[in-house]
């Protein structure tokens, strides 16, 4: 039975996101000398800001979600300065193209290092030497495993990284950190080069025909929009500065109580957060069962869900009490004995892979057209002005992917275990792409789902030998999680491309060359701070322990395989593919099945109510006010984003400058 094709979304919503006609805009330069000069200046500067937030203060947590407040608001500062560059010096002012491709870098480089990759990364490269002892026997069960040369064993050389009071900046720690660096880099580089040649694959097809609205880039679009600075544009628009006033008042306000409780808060229930745990009203079994669930209010947040569709917020917030009473019903009924039942984890994976096949279902007669052209076939696409060819891309691909298995079988990983690992994650990066160009999620996280973890749910540890274990255990940090994931990001780099009518090829080279050094600067900007700051001091960088614990466990207590988390991972597949089957069949079907995928794991949990709030809001507007007054309303909600990027960036840099703590508007 053939799939059934995606329908359009309403003409009131997509409206409202439509990019404007780049046919009427005059060409432009993006990929200059001065905007690559910018970018490297910036990159550390950004690197050493995220891990001072996520890492040093354990805070803010930009990288958490698809909207990276951190560099929304250095784009802000950096088109204010360029404006006042434009009145003084008009020749010396930096395009729209120029400012976005730096946006774009910094984006790249805040996933990198940020919550789910490098972040996670850095402290297992000396985590099982540091912590080898008679008691875990790591020193006979795990190290012999690991190619030392890739990882830091000299207890001389880690012994500040975990103390602190040092510099990296010793030549010593820099000739010892240098080799390990490089090496890891090139690997990271490698991953981000395969993502940019699937992107470039499919940039045309998501972009031109089927037109996705790419609703996380419109508040950049707008900020570095000429148009918006004009009389009646954004900046001008009195309801967009009464949403910034208003955020920025809240979180001004809070941020003061942070310091003098005797200023009342506003809408935040505890101190120093903007969150009310519900599990404490609920204490009998099995209720009490729903676990942690915060009743937030982000304003910002509440803005980004009015560029999301009706459908998938009012299913975020179903699918996610759905997922609280599964639990209910699994304590009821006493299957909590298994404590992974009802295995949310592999139900979610199985709803991701559903739409990852989904995906490339719908392009099927793309694809193929893209394989002629590949093949020097008679093909109906043009790919002259694309990212690079359709060959080159695919060779890319096959080529990147070869290296990536050469260098896992290298660390110990069986080849046909390495091409099914890769497989599944980048299947997964691009599920994620697509949920994020066509509706804007918020978070992505799927929190322990990557390929090790399935794999060994499903086939059993017991069936991998500790080769394979290991270096499933060493590709954890790019796996634990995918919040800060940067595929998404290079697609919407292509938008913002299209958008300010630039050479796709240039900005392709210069994403692949920004990107690696962007890579290398934040493996430098974690060692410089934790050797400032120690990582068991100040920092709470503890994600070493995750993946050789595990391991351990693997080592220690192979356990065989359970049926039952195979079945589970069917049962979402299943429900994902019967929710987009319904959803297409019948118009007016309220679920939308990427809501049922996106909402399994930890990041809904601070986002559903802002979430609800947005489906109200929305809803009404259209309702009583159509499609112009929903229009009329934007300026507004742009308003509320950069109402709390601007004073929650503000307060988090004082804080940094100041070594004080501040209140934090997010998490």
């Amino acid at each position: 039975m053939a799939l059934p094709q995606p329908t359009s979304p309403s003409d009131d919503e997509t409206h409202a996101l439509s990019p404007p006609d780049t046919a009427a805009l005059p060409r432009g330069e993006a990929v200059t000398f001065r905007s690559i000069l910018l970018a490297l200046i910036l990159l550390p500067i950004n690197a050493l800001w995220v891990v001072q937030m996520e890492v040093v203060r354990y805070s803010a947590h930009p990288t958490t979600i698809s909207l990276l407040f951190n560099t929304v608001f250095s784009l802000l500062v950096l088109t204010l300065l360029n404006r006042g560059v434009r009145r003084i010096a008009p020749k010396f002012a930096l395009e729209r193209g120029e400012l976005l491709l730096i946006y774009s870098a910094l984006c790249i480089g805040s996933c990198v290092a940020g919550h789910d990759m490098l972040q996670v990364f850095v402290p297992m490269l000396s985590w099982t030497f540091k912590h080898a002892d008679a008691s875990n026997n790591w020193a006979n069960v795990i190290n012999p495993h690991l190619k030392s040369w890739l990882f830091i064993s000299d207890e001389s050389i880690y012994r500040s990284y975990y103390l602190g009071n040092d510099s990296i900046w010793h030549l010593r720690y820099i000739k010892a950190w240098l080799p390990v660096v490089s090496v890891w880099t090139l690997f990271v580089t490698m991953l981000l080069f395969v993502m940019l040649c699937i992107n470039a694959i499919l940039r045309k097809q998501w972009t031109d025909s089927e037109r996705l609205t790419y609703p996380i880039v419109q508040l950049p679009l707008q900020i570095t929009n000429e148009a918006s600075f004009q009389p009646k544009g954004l900046f001008r628009n009195r309801l967009f500065w009464g949403g910034f006033f208003l955020a920025s008042a809240i979180d001004m306000i809070n941020s003061l109580n942070y310091y003098y409780p005797s200023i009342p808060t506003i809408l935040t229930p505890g101190f120093g957060q903007s969150f009310i745990d519900l599990r404490q009203f609920v204490t009998q079994k099995p209720f009490n069962a729903i676990g942690w669930t915060p009743l937030s209010f982000y304003p910002f947040m509440i803005a980004l869900g009015m560029f999301m569709p009706l459908d998938f917020l009012f299913s975020c917030v179903f699918f996610y009490w759905m997922w609280k009473f599964e639990h209910v019903w699994a304590v009821a009924a006493a299957y909590d004995q298994d404590p992974r039942f009802p295995y949310t984890e592999n139900q979610a994976f199985g709803a991701y892979m559903s739409f990852f096949l989904y995906s490339i279902w719908i392009s099927r007669k793309y694809l193929k057209q893209v394989l002629l052209r590949a093949f020097g076939k008679k093909s109906e696409l043009d790919d002259s002005k694309e990212p690079i060819s359709y060959r080159n891309a695919l060779i890319g691909i096959v080529v990147g992917v070869s290296s990536l298995v050469a260098f896992a079988t290298y660390l110990g990983m069986t080849w046909w275990i390495g091409v099914l690992f890769f497989f599944i994650y980048f299947a997964l990066a691009l599920a994620i792409t697509r949920m994020r160009a066509e509706l804007g999620t918020p978070m992505h996280d799927l929190h322990f789902t990557g390929p090790e973890m399935v794999m060994t749910r499903i086939a059993g540890s017991r069936s991998f030998d500790a080769g394979n274990l290991t270096t499933f255990a060493i590709f954890f940090w790019f796996n634990r999680a995918y919040r800060s994931h940067p595929m998404p990001q290079q697609l919407e780099a292509y938008k913002f491309a299209e958008q300010s009518r630039s050479n796709y090829k240039k900005w392709h080279y210069a994403l692949l060359f920004l990107g690696a050094f962007a890579v290398f600067v934040a493996f430098w900007a974690i060692l410089h701070l934790m050797y400032s700051y120690g990582a068991e001091g100040k920092s709470r960088m503890t994600f070493g322990a995750e993946p050789f614990n595990t391991l351990d466990t693997w080592l220690k207590s192979p356990q065989v395989g359970k049926f039952p988390e195979l079945i589970a991972l069917w049962v979402g597949f299943g429900l994902a593919f019967l929710l987009q089957f319904l959803r297409v069949r019948f118009p007016w079907w309220p679920l939308h099945p990427l809501a049922f995928a996106v909402t399994s794991s930890y990041e809904i949990n601070l986002v559903w109510g802002p979430l609800f709030l947005a489906w109200v809001f929305k809803s009404l507007i259209l309702r009583y006010g159509g499609r112009g007054g929903f229009q009329r309303s934007l300026p507004f909600f742009f308003g509320l984003m950069l109402g709390q990027f601007v004073t929650g960036s503000l307060w988090n840099i004082y804080g940094i400058l100041q070594n004080l703590p501040t209140y934090q508007f997010w998490q």
